[in-house]
């Protein structure tokens, strides 16, 4: 088993006053040639958006883009007639495929919305583009890896062009839980939302990224109560 470890205060990040953003990986005009991807996980986004703020409409196109509000809510709208308020607890898609605008508002005046926006690259490309929103919350049984995402639109949780599974898991201090791998040719990105936990004997800490490749399972200890998500995804 392979590792890498990102460390949280390691991550690139952009300030534009009403938008605090921090980037695992290089983003606009962030760039760290250690940090550009990982196999088909491209970007992962940590932002905070002040009350009554929001991006405008801009558009996308051949890329998966994954949405998980960590508190607050969020106003989406979109050229394919989509208007929906997205709750933390919750998780949205959309395959950008030939090509997508839209704009994301937070819903509260004076509340912050944080946020994790995550893109992954596709496997098939100019596909139509579609929009998809679940709750994770009836998805989640403590102290478990709870699937959320799959390439199998049958799957609880949501879907995207891609071999990839992502899950979530909140755990309590002391517990133990093995992650298999769904497709041996495969990779994890483990990004720890809080909490903290030992993988290999690398210690992660809220908004710390570990990298799993050239293995078909891994172990996570849990040191503190923890809320993980874990991105398994092509790496060739």
């Amino acid at each position: 088993m392979k590792t890498i470890h990102h460390p949280a205060n390691k991550r690139g990040g952009a300030h534009h006053g009403w938008l605090k953003s921090k980037h695992t990986f290089s983003f606009a005009d962030y760039y760290d040639p250690e940090r550009v991807g990982f196999g088909a996980l491209k970007v992962i986004n940590d932002d905070h958006t002040e009350g009554g703020h929001g991006v405008s409409s801009h558009s996308h196109k051949d890329m998966e883009i994954v949405s998980i509000p960590l508190a607050g809510a969020l106003v989406h709208k979109d050229d394919m007639g989509n208007k929906c308020t997205i709750h933390s607890g919750e998780i949205q898609v959309m395959s950008a495929g030939t090509g997508v605008t839209h704009s994301e508002m937070n819903a509260s005046a004076e509340a912050p919305v944080k946020l994790l926006q995550i893109w992954v690259e596709p496997n098939q490309k100019d596909v139509t583009p579609r929009y998809q929103q679940a709750s994770l919350v009836e998805l989640l049984n403590r102290n478990q890896f709870n699937q959320v995402l799959s390439p199998n639109a049958d799957d609880a949780g949501v879907w995207i062009y891609q071999n990839a599974w992502f899950s979530v898991g909140e755990f309590d201090a002391g517990a133990t839980q093995t992650y298999t791998l769904n497709d041996t040719d495969n990779g994890v990105y483990v990004f720890v939302i809080s909490g903290s936990v030992v993988i290999d004997g690398t210690v992660l800490q809220p908004r710390d990224g570990l990298g799993v490749t050239e293995t078909d399972t891994f172990a996570m200890d849990v040191i503190t109560n923890a809320q993980v998500l874990v991105m398994e995804v092509p790496v060739g």
